[in-house]
């Protein structure tokens, strides 16, 4: 309005003659101009200034910068012991801790996954953790401090799944788009760089060979995993939990499966509140993700993936892990 008005009242002070009023104007003019310009240029950038919790949009449609990583778990499965694995006293510890975030695999495991976020472009990581798990903040606020992106903790208070998770950080993405995925899978940048620059609400749709094509994670293990529906236009219908033999030879080898690997914006948060718990009494994410297809109307794009991924769950996985990541140079 200034810049529009001082334009209107400076045209006419020349045209009277009012040389000094009409300078004023000029000046007037000139300020309010360049703060316009900084307005619009700073409400079109890349990195859009967010007001509350909703995603824009314009943010929705941008490449994101923001990772979620949760590590709440109980590591039940890792806790359990097997004797014909030959394990390092650290790597046999934290084992037996259920911290599978800090089991070392040449370094803490979850120093490999923070430096495929960065390499990927993520610049601000949120690690999802227990009420106990100080390891993990010690770690990287005294022993680590990261240099490439900046780091932050939530407390998830209880362990009651990973839709509760993930409304731990609602703050922590101040209505921007973001990354989420779990501290005991190692992803390929170019993976989490394709999902990151993404459009909206997406996924990563991982083929069934790509997976086992490398003896990265067991056959049985990827069979277990859960099937995704994908539509003509490549956006995600329904995901089939715990598939049967039934199902499994319905989808066939070229079925792709469920890495937990997605892309959000704030229509997931709303989804993790009204799912009501599973049977096991805890709050999942893939039925968050359904219900915001099915409810809420949400798009979710699936980005094709025929690429491994390292699968830390259990004490046997440990000496592969390790063997797969001794050749890969950490930067944090």
């Amino acid at each position: 309005v200034t810049f529009v008005y001082a334009g209107l009242f400076g045209t006419g002070s020349f045209i009277y003659g009012k040389t000094t009023q009409a300078s004023v104007w000029v000046v007037v003019f000139v300020v309010s101009g360049l703060v316009l310009f900084r307005v619009v240029q700073r409400a079109w950038s890349v990195d859009p200034e967010l007001v509350g919790s909703e995603t824009s949009a314009l943010a929705g449609a941008m490449p994101c910068t923001k990772a979620v990583i949760l590590a709440r778990g109980l590591g039940t499965r890792m806790r359990e012991g097997d004797d014909s694995v030959a394990l390092a006293p650290d790597q046999r510890a934290a084992a037996a801790a259920g911290d599978k975030a800090m089991i070392p695999v040449g370094r803490p495991f979850l120093d490999y996954v923070l430096n495929g976020l960065a390499d990927a472009g993520f610049t601000e990581i949120c690690i999802v953790v227990a009420p106990e798990h100080s390891a993990i903040r010690d770690h990287y606020s005294h022993e680590r401090s990261p240099l490439r992106f900046k780091i932050s903790y939530v407390v998830q208070a209880e362990p009651i799944g990973t839709a509760d998770a993930v409304l731990a950080a609602e703050e922590f993405s101040a209505g921007e788009p973001f990354v989420v995925l779990n501290a005991d899978n190692y992803y390929p940048a170019d993976v989490l760089r394709r999902l990151r620059n993404a459009p909206g609400t997406a996924g990563v749709a991982f083929s069934r060979q790509g997976l086992i094509r490398n003896g990265d994670i067991p056959v049985e293990r990827v069979a277990a995993y859960a099937f995704l529906d994908i539509n003509d236009d490549g956006t995600l219908r329904r995901i089939v939990e715990k598939p049967d033999a039934t199902v499994a030879a319905t989808y066939g080898a070229d079925a792709v499966v469920s890495m937990n690997c997605w892309r959000l914006t704030s229509d997931i948060f709303r989804a993790c509140r009204e799912v009501p718990a599973s049977s096991r009494g805890e709050f999942e994410l893939p039925v968050a993700i359904q219900y915001a297809i099915d409810i809420l109307g949400t798009r979710i794009t699936m980005v094709p993936a025929d690429a491994s991924v390292l699968d830390l769950s259990r004490q046997g996985d440990v000496p592969r892990v390790a063997a797969r990541l001794s050749s890969v140079e950490v930067r944090l």
